[in-house]
């Protein structure tokens, strides 16, 4: 196993390089000016050499390179422009809300998606399984704020039980931490529960028409011990696989959601930066997120011989 993770992390390399090349050059194939994008229209010229002097804009490309690089070597994305706060000290900042959100979503996901995949699959052709396909299109199809805006009328408006917006942070609480993350984990579970179920639904189809499974069954297996040991383990490879991107794109930020429910996550810290052309932060999060993503997808692949012991690194 070790041989493989270190051949994967090798294949990752080219992946990280091409990433840190591309955002790098994110800021200078954009169109126009990046120092007078910040300053805005009113700046003056000193006040324009001043920020390409403080984004070394003023040095050949390859110098820019490889300051860039340096930082990178040392664990530093740099400075903000408008707050000047350090931009990994920001990400930092940033990180409990959104990983809270991902662990609840994907919790609510997989308790809830899974075994209606399971079932359907069970009950191929009948009325659950076209109960489950239909919930399944209807979490495809709904946009994801119009669910947060109707589960906000009716848990927080009509009824009172939940918070609107916000986010407590766990040193206030575990309790107030997940009462305000109730809303948003549902909203954002809906349509990856579809998703779930779906290939769950699939996966376990093909399994349950295997030969050991009818040997399984003739042998007296119970329902539970024939679902679950011999059908669902064998199945859990795709699962695992769409659970594990899904959680890696949670932790991405998701914008549309934090920015419905105010949560001070990635996501927030994202679209802010992108409104104000801070630079340094929208570089500093694409490069956390495709790290973030290579990461995730190590421990994919990892996980699968849990699954299917027929796996061998």
């Amino acid at each position: 196993m070790f041989r493989y993770i270190a051949l994967r992390l090798l294949t990752a390399l080219p992946i990280v390089a091409f990433v840190v090349v591309f955002i790098f050059l994110m800021l200078h194939l954009a169109p126009g000016d990046p120092a007078a994008l910040v300053a805005g229209d009113n700046a003056t010229p000193q006040q324009l050499e001043a920020i390409r002097a403080r984004l070394h804009l003023d040095r050949p490309l390859a110098s820019q390179f490889w300051l860039w690089l340096v930082q990178l070597s040392q664990f530093d994305l740099g400075q903000s422009i408008f707050s000047n706060q350090p931009v990994a000290a920001l990400i930092l900042k940033r990180i409990e809300p959104t990983l809270m959100l991902a662990i609840c979503t994907m919790t609510i996901t997989v308790l809830f998606a899974v075994p209606l995949g399971v079932l359907a699959a069970w009950r191929s052709g009948g009325g659950v399984d076209r109960f489950v396909m239909g919930l399944s299109v209807v979490g495809f199809s709904v946009p994801v704020f119009v669910v947060a805006y109707s589960l906000v009328w009716v848990f927080s408006i009509k009824l009172g039980w939940l918070p609107v917006q916000g986010y407590k942070p766990l040193a206030e609480g575990i309790w107030e931490c997940l009462r305000g993350l109730v809303l948003p984990s549902i909203t954002l579970s809906l349509g990856l529960s579809a998703l779930v179920a779906r290939v769950t639904r699939s996966a376990m189809l093909e399994i349950l028409s295997e030969d050991y499974m009818r040997t399984a069954r003739a042998k007296g297996a119970g329902l539970m011990r024939l679902l679950v040991v011999h059908a669902l383990k064998n199945a859990g490879v795709p699962v695992m696989t769409v659970v594990g991107i899904s959680f890696a794109v949670l932790l991405g930020g998701v914008v549309v959601t934090e920015s419905i429910f105010t949560i001070p996550g990635i996501g927030r810290l994202t679209v802010d930066a992108i409104q104000q052309r801070d630079y340094p932060i929208v570089q500093g999060v694409m490069l956390f997120f495709s790290l973030v993503l290579i990461a995730v997808n190590l421990l994919v692949d990892l996980s699968y011989a849990l699954f299917d012991p027929r796996i061998r690194y």
